[in-house]
């Protein structure tokens, strides 16, 4: 018999939506991956590696010039000291790290806590392994938590907490001031975070990342999980990294040897030759995704939507109630690819309980004409969504 946890769960909505885009030939602002193929000079070493390279089994937890680079990019970029040897693991992307932390570490029973809007993985992962999330509900347009919010979420049951920062879809950076809150929380309940900060690279204006692990009293506390995918738009490339303490990271590589055991090793050497030699395109990458997002805020605005801030990820979001729009989310969603021909994606879908239905997550890391195409799309979507229907 299928577990009915998985058994039961719908499509999810990224690939609900980019089917629809692929079947209708939609512009695709819903699934967030973007048009630019990325580094060539990485893919070009990525290219030669599995030519000249070493293309059997690498060691499970990866190959040590990764895993060397990794501490390295971490060393330079954020303050963290991480010891390669006994703290990072390569894994297959960074749903496969979450998935080796979450059934490494979670017993039958333990209370997980989860920040609602929610990446889709997490809550059927996390009850697999056997926990019991507490869904903490965020809300527009600053989609932040308070004293009073975790006060009401920790319980003596509470084992971790799972945070995403910066946060898909709200595109939100969190400030020192809530992290220093959160792990104040831990410390206080003796809880491990576990850290998806993927889209930690891709961070705009004066918006600055500062990982949760570098807090008091978390550095032996906290799981981080990290993507080169995110960090240089190369997301089908699936290489992840997880990185903890070494009593932590022991347990989360046995789990992972389960999962994916090891990661192709010639993405591995690719990556690990593109910490070592990006500054530069880490300086201008997320410069010219804020260019991008300017322009699709500004569009959307001069056709009369409304668009919260964002600081950070490939996402921005709509406010459709403000924007004159009397449809849910999830409707709105579904009238505009199909009648307009552009695909988003509903944030209600990234609730559990609760959810917030007045959003439109929209991907800009796009061509200046897919953006283009996309504001208009979106116009006429709502232009047809008011106009009155004839009988």
């Amino acid at each position: 018999m299928a577990n009915p946890i998985f058994a039961n769960l719908p499509t999810t909505i990224f690939e609900e939506m980019s089917g629809l885009a692929r079947e209708l030939g939609a512009v695709n602002l819903g699934q967030g991956f973007p048009d630019d193929p990325g580094p060539e000079a990485i893919r070009q070493k990525a290219a030669d590696a599995v030519l000249n390279g070493y293309n059997q089994y690498p060691p499970m937890v990866g190959l040590p010039e990764l895993r060397q680079a990794v501490a390295g990019h971490y060393a330079r970029t954020q303050g963290l000291e991480l010891d390669w040897g006994s703290e990072v693991t390569v894994t297959s992307g960074a749903t496969e790290a979450l998935a080796s932390a979450f059934f490494a570490l979670i017993e039958p029973g333990d209370e997980v806590i989860v920040f609602q809007p929610v990446y889709d993985a997490y809550l059927p992962l996390i009850r697999r392994a056997g926990g019991a999330p507490r869904l903490v509900r965020l809300e527009p347009p600053h989609w932040r938590f308070t004293r009073a919010m975790l006060e009401a979420a920790f319980t003596p049951r509470t084992r971790y907490v799972v945070l995403n920062n910066p946060i898909n879809p709200a595109g939100v950076v969190l400030p020192e001031e809530d992290l220093a809150l959160l792990a104040e929380f831990c410390v206080a309940h003796d809880v491990v975070a576990i850290c998806d900060e993927v889209w930690e690279q891709v961070v705009f204006g004066q918006a600055r990342h500062r990982p949760l692990m570098a807090f008091p009293g978390m550095r032996e506390r906290t799981v981080k999980v990290g993507s080169a995918g995110k960090m240089f738009g190369l997301t089908g490339w699936k290489v992840g990294f997880l990185m903890a303490a070494p009593k932590l990271s022991h347990a989360l590589a046995r789990a992972h040897q389960f999962l994916t055991f090891t990661t192709p090793p010639n993405l591995q050497a690719a990556v690990a030759w593109g910490l070592a030699n990006s500054e530069a395109w880490f300086r201008d990458m997320p410069r010219a995704l804020e260019r991008s997002r300017d322009r699709l805020g500004e569009g959307l605005r001069r056709e009369g939507f409304s668009v919260l801030p964002t600081q950070g990820t490939y996402f921005l979001n709509v406010d459709l109630k403000a924007s004159g729009v009397d449809m849910a989310d999830r409707d709105f969603a579904l009238h505009a690819v199909k009648t307009a021909g552009v695909a988003s994606i509903p944030v209600s879908a990234l609730y559990e309980e609760e959810p917030v239905t007045s959003i439109l997550r929209l991907c800009f890391s796009k061509r200046d004409e897919t953006l283009d195409a996309g504001i208009e799309r979106l116009a006429k979507a709502r232009d047809l969504a008011r106009a009155p229907i004839s009988v």
